[in-house]
């Protein structure tokens, strides 16, 4: 079994903000998987596919974000799943938009949601996979950029596009492996630069 974490802000208000990427990634993999978020539990929106090793469960936390680890806690709890299996998806304004990068472990750094989900689980060791945002304008206040939407259409196409990308790397993830999916991020990545440099010329 295999849980996918989204983190984000409940309510219409945040919608499609850059805060809310584990949100709009979550729904990408609801369409692929035809899983509909039907349970509202354990502090969280909850849908799930399949059975035993094949079970991919989905979550949105509905703590908002500074609170994010008391639904990651009841999830791990209710489902008896190691660290390990539980993919959580964030952004991070310190990697360009729309890149990504998946890891096995590490700290919070400087995301609230992270923060509260290593600290009330007491552990660092979850896969998590980071979609960029950044970088913030020097004229942009830090909670105020977080929080707002895409300013060009361009930039709405290109994190959509990372967002079917980093649904693709989930689910390779789910049924192969950690070093698999990290490959193919890699791939994508750069697929994105030579899309990108291609559209500059």
């Amino acid at each position: 079994m295999k849980i996918v974490i989204g983190l984000g802000n409940p309510g219409k208000e945040y919608e499609r903000t850059r805060h809310n990427v584990g949100f709009d990634v979550i729904d990408i993999l609801c369409d692929k998987e035809g899983i509909r978020l039907s349970k509202l539990d354990l502090h969280g929106q909850i849908g799930e596919t399949g059975f035993g090793e094949n079970k991919l469960v989905l979550v949105k936390p509905q703590t908002f974000m500074n609170l994010s680890g008391r639904c990651v806690t009841d999830v791990l709890a209710w489902y008896k799943v190691d660290p390990q299996d539980v993919m959580i998806i964030y952004d991070d304004i310190d990697l360009p938009l729309g890149k990504l990068r998946l890891r096995k472990k590490g700290s919070a750094g400087t995301h609230n949601g992270m923060r509260s989900v290593i600290g009330l689980t007491g552990r660092e060791d979850f896969p998590r996979l980071r979609i960029g945002t950044g970088p913030v304008p020097a004229s942009w206040d830090l909670a105020d950029f977080v929080l707002s939407r895409y300013q060009t259409e361009e930039d709405r196409a290109k994190q959509f596009r990372a967002f079917q990308n980093a649904a693709d790397v989930i689910l390779e993830w789910q049924r192969h492996n950690i070093d698999s999916a990290m490959r193919l991020a890699d791939a994508r990545n750069k697929e994105a630069e030579e899309k990108n440099e291609q559209a500059d010329h």
